[in-house]
């Protein structure tokens, strides 16, 4: 991991790149959240979709980034997990 660590820290040198980055950040927290959530929780994306009826392959396009979930997905997915979805909009 320490040959990307170098990469990515060499490239958030450039202006452009660190505001796209930084751009993603909100998004990178949700997964995040998302993951550490369904594992503290003790489930698999398996386990999680039998919960939820979403699909393994869906939960998993979520926890990789390569979708975007409707605000119905994450409150069914926080539901499946024993949890509650607060989304807040805060100060800067």
């Amino acid at each position: 991991m320490t040959k990307f660590n170098d990469f990515l820290a060499e490239e958030l040198k450039d202006p452009k790149f660190k505001a796209e980055y930084d751009a993603l950040e909100p998004e990178f927290a949700i997964i995040q959240a998302m993951i550490d959530a369904r594992k503290e929780s003790g489930l698999t994306q398996k386990q999680l979709a039998e919960k939820t009826g979403i699909n393994q392959a869906d939960i998993s396009k979520l926890e990789r980034g390569n979708a975007n979930p409707s605000l119905r997905t994450l409150k069914r997915l926080a539901a499946g997990m024993g949890r509650t979805l607060r989304v807040e909009f805060a100060r800067r």
